[in-house]
């Protein structure tokens, strides 16, 4: 071999215990050596390692830690808990069985959600390090796991900020005595027809809002309200991470603890409503039947995958914060019940609340069918009972009913057209909020609550990419607020695109490619790392000495067998989906007042491509860059890319054979200071 130490060398011998680094360029000289193999150093003494004594890597022994439990868990509930909860788990309640959607949820949860947790919260804090760092530590043919995490994130990132853009608006125009999507505007005394057409809340979310055009092939330009709250958005965004959780960890005390202030107050609210109790009993009865659909366990495993944020690298971040002895099993069950008690909290709140818009909307429904009885002479008066009204109805015909244009006033009709993601948002609940005595303060409230769950997350989302990105040698020699300046600037630019007319196409776009197949490879790969290559035993092993409990059956068969197959199964059903359904978006045509459906054009359909394949690329590209040593200088991003930890029996296999030490090399704790050779030129 190339590489003397001390006026020593030669080649063969026993592996040095997996601490030499694999040879930067293997092009073979005359001589049939090697050009360049460097032997590490050992880790310091000080290192957390070391002084734990429990075999635990180094990681950064200046790194960043939670000033407290508190802040660590407020800041892992406020990234998991977030808009998701309020607004797609009722839908998905609503759309899958009502309260049988409960059984599905809670079995993927056990089954998915808190073992994939534990595997990222846990191999953090073992680490001690960023996604980046963590995935080239176990392995460095691993390494491109974490940069496909990061581009994922990136594009998450970019597209998250907007929703919380239209929440800066509406929260803006909620300080107004008359809330301005209560009534349509007038010119010359009539309604706008687009505004009759669809109703007062849809007109201002698609015209006022978002100045909407008729598809995503015609932008129509910037709209400068938007852009500048979206300008807004970053600027909050970045003076709250610019120092990573010395910032943000000051924020989490109310970006997670005012949501469930909000949520309590509007359960109080909601429960003494005329309706509400008819709201919950159409969300909540359960329907068994649906439990035979393979889709509702799809959505209910997919829920579940996404409300906890996984793959992500943002889990990994947090827990590399915490020491090296925090029980990080505690605080996964205690964050997993605490997403699911909110998912189900807020689906009370929503649904009572929608319950009494319902009751109001079918006494509204009756007000106009009996004005149309009065006309024809079937009824005497609008204050007649409803069983009199009733029994008027009951004895039409259906050409008469027809002719009339009679309304069918039905509260089960009404509160099927519940909606979900911006559409619950802006336009139905919204809608509910108009009618509540005291419409500003509710509006207020509500989407102070939607920005503190938006902030919440895209504090979670921004720290597991930025904790990449510092992880990352030459980014360390700069000072966290300019990097975090410029990803902000970027991600700003790129996200004008959502500040066109055809913004929401886009972002709808971004949800439905960026941030799906991407993000479920990634996370299966994370489980395989982890369980298959680092080895359960070993991750076992580190479970049980940083918390002193060992995992038994339930971690062993959930993280080796059943994870992967849900996230398998989760991964077949995207790729079949967007294969066998043409993807479509909902372009809002003002002619009639209604969103049709379009499928995507060509060229969209190439970007969103590009985003996956962007997101999954690197894993198979870094793996054969290291494995067969194409590029000549294999950049050091991180120290952890160059070292391997106590080879075990399951990384022996991926350990290139060339990788030998000479017998006569002094042991790795007595390297420090060792001389280094490359080629005939010392060091």
């Amino acid at each position: 071999m190339a590489t003397k130490a001390d006026g020593t060398g030669g080649v063969g011998g026993p592996r040095n215990n997996g601490h030499e680094m694999a040879p930067l360029n293997t092009r073979a000289r005359g001589d049939g050596t090697h050009g360049v193999t460097i032997m590490l150093s050992p880790p310091d003494r000080s290192s957390v390692g070391s002084r734990e004594g429990a075999g635990l890597p180094d990681g950064d022994p200046d790194r960043a830690a939670w000033s407290g439990k508190m802040q660590f868990f407020l800041s892992i509930i406020g990234y998991s808990v977030g808009l998701g909860n309020i607004w797609r788990f009722p839908y998905l309640c609503q759309q899958n069985g009502g309260g049988a959607f409960l059984i599905p949820f809670m079995v993927m949860l056990i089954l998915e959600g808190i073992p994939l947790f534990l595997i990222e919260l846990g191999m953090g804090q073992r680490m001690r390090l960023g996604a980046l760092g963590v995935w080239n530590t176990i392995h460095p043919w691993l390494g491109g796991i974490g940069i496909s995490s990061c581009i994922v994130t990136l594009f998450v990132a970019i597209y998250y900020n907007v929703i919380i853009t239209w929440c800066f608006f509406y929260f803006f125009n909620s300080f107004r005595v008359t809330l301005p999507w209560s009534t349509c505007p007038q010119f010359n005394g009539t309604d706008l027809p687009e505004c009759e057409r669809s109703s007062e809340t849809a007109y201002f979310w698609y015209r006022t809002t978002l100045d909407a055009s008729p598809s995503i092939e015609e932008p129509e330009g910037f709209k400068w309200w938007i852009v500048l709250c979206l300008l807004l958005s970053w600027t909050v965004v970045f003076f709250i991470v610019m120092k990573g959780i010395q910032s943000s960890g000051k924020v989490v005390y109310f970006t997670s603890l005012f949501p469930y202030i909000v949520l309590t107050i509007f359960f109080i609210r909601g429960i003494t409503l005329e309706g509400a109790g008819a709201g919950l009993m159409h969300m909540y009865t359960p329907k068994v039947e649906k439990l035979l659909e393979p889709t509702v366990w799809l959505d209910a495993a997919t829920q579940v995958f996404y409300s906890f944020g996984l793959a992500f690298g943002s889990l990994i971040a947090f827990g590399s914060y915490n020491t090296p002895k925090n029980n990080c099993v505690r605080d996964v069950i205690l964050v997993s019940v605490c997403n699911a008690f909110t998912a189900v909290y807020a689906s009370v709140v929503i649904f009572a609340i929608l319950g009494y818009k319902a009751t109001v909307g079918v006494d509204r429904c009756i007000t106009v069918n009996k004005h149309i009885l009065i006309k024809h002479g079937l009824l005497p008066s609008v204050h007649v009972d409803n069983a009199e009204y009733e029994r008027v109805m009951y004895g039409l015909d259906p050409v008469a009913t027809a002719n009339w244009t009679l309304e069918h006033c039905s509260l089960e009709d009404q509160l099927d057209s519940a909606a979900e993601g911006t559409g619950l948002a802006f336009i139905v609940f919204t809608q509910a909020i108009v009618q509540l005595p005291g419409a500003p303060f509710w509006a207020v409230l509500f989407f102070t609550m939607l920005l503190s769950l938006g902030l919440g997350s895209q504090i979670g989302i921004l720290e597991g990419m930025l904790c990449t990105i510092f992880d990352i040698d030459i980014f360390k020699r700069i000072r966290k607020p300019y990097v975090t300046g410029v990803v902000c600037v970027f991600c700003f630019s790129i996200g004008l695109i959502f500040t066109t007319g055809a913004g929401e196409y886009w972002l709808k776009m971004f949800d439905s490619f960026a941030g799906t197949i991407g993000l479920v490879v990634v996370a299966l790969m994370e489980t395989i790392a982890v369980i298959y290559i680092y080895g359960h035993k070993k991750f076992t092993e580190d479970i049980y000495q940083m918390t002193g409990v060992r995992p038994g059956i339930y971690w062993q068969m959930t993280w080796r067998y059943i994870g992967p197959v849900i996230m398998t199964g989760i991964l077949i059903s995207s790729v079949l989906s967007m294969i066998l359904s043409s993807p479509k978006y909902s372009a809002w045509n003002g002619e009639l007042g209604i969103t049709e459906n379009k499928s995507y054009p060509d060229w969209v359909m190439g970007i969103a491509l590009a985003m996956i394949l962007a997101s999954v690329l690197p894993m198979p590209v870094v793996f054969l860059l290291r494995r067969f040593q194409i590029l000549k200088v294999d950049l050091d991003i991180h120290q952890g890319s160059i070292r391997r930890n106590e080879t075990t029996a399951s990384t022996k296999e991926m350990i290139d054979e060339d990788d030998v030490v000479s017998p006569d090399l002094p042991p790795p704790q007595s390297l420090a200071g060792t001389r280094f050779t490359i080629g005939d030129f010392d060091l």
